[in-house]
């Protein structure tokens, strides 16, 4: 059988002097499309950190981490099969004057641009024409992406992490900052990834759970507060439990939306 491919037990991670994940039990298998919902401050980036060996779990009896079955990874060989779409990353590009077709390239080399000891090679620059035409981007191919919108710089990301055909790709918090027709084009644009990649979407928008993620797991002060079938996990006492108010759901379209 294929191993899962995030599998966490009993993790504890101390982040910038504080626990930022606290005893977390969490599996996610292959082909399961998750979201993890939770507060700010919850842990969720220190769970992605985590996941990208940004962060390391404390050596404590019984603790383990595993990705793809491993215990220990170089991370230049499990970069490519993960796809991290993070908007720190977003941020980084900006300071620069980038083409769209230089953020995907780069993704080959887990850079921020194309820096002058990068050898792209044919194939590279045939893979990125083929995800500018697959994502419907190639008139962003030759723009700066220091003169794109939010929207537009997050779908570059997306495609960037798609480089390297990864087995899956981790979003954190997808829509921020973005309008209503930038967050309906971002979301339409991961309903067609799922049918092939694998997504995990780290968020506190309820609205940011596409209808292919059929499980949520819900965070809360660094532990798993509730994990299961969203139709089951999605609800209003739930919710107000995760965030610590009276909050109504609903449910439209088969999407969930939260009032307060």
């Amino acid at each position: 059988m294929e191993p899962p491919l995030l599998e966490f037990s009993n993790v504890y991670v101390s982040h910038d002097g504080q626990l930022g994940l606290k005893g977390l039990n969490l599996t996610v298998h292959a082909r399961e499309h998750v979201a993890i919902l939770g507060p700010n401050g919850s842990g969720k980036s220190t769970l992605i950190k985590t996941i990208t060996r940004d962060c390391y779990p404390l050596a404590l009896p019984g603790s383990k981490v595993r990705i793809f079955g491993r215990d220990t990874w170089n991370i230049f060989d499990l970069r490519p099969l993960l796809g991290i779409v993070h908007n720190d990353l977003l941020a980084s590009f900006l300071r620069y004057p980038y083409s769209g077709r230089e953020v995907i390239l780069s993704g080959f080399f887990s850079s921020v641009g194309i820096w002058p000891n990068h050898q792209v090679t044919p194939d590279m620059g045939e893979r990125a024409e083929e995800i500018l035409e697959q994502l419907g981007l190639t008139h962003l191919a030759d723009r700066m992406v220091n003169q794109m919108s939010t929207g537009e710089g997050r779908r570059l990301l997306i495609a960037r992490a798609l480089v390297h055909r990864p087995k899956a790709i981790i979003l954190d918090e997808p829509t921020a900052s973005l309008d209503i027709g930038a967050t309906h084009a971002l979301l339409d644009l991961l309903r067609q990834l799922a049918a092939t990649t694998t997504i995990i979407l780290v968020t506190h928008h309820l609205s940011d759970i596409i209808p292919e993620v059929n499980r949520v797991v819900l965070l809360k002060d660094g532990r798993v507060h509730c994990d299961g079938d969203k139709r089951q996990v999605l609800s209003s006492d739930t919710l107000s439990q995760l965030f610590d108010r009276p909050v109504e759901l609903l449910h439209r379209n088969h999407y969930y939306y939260l009032l307060t």
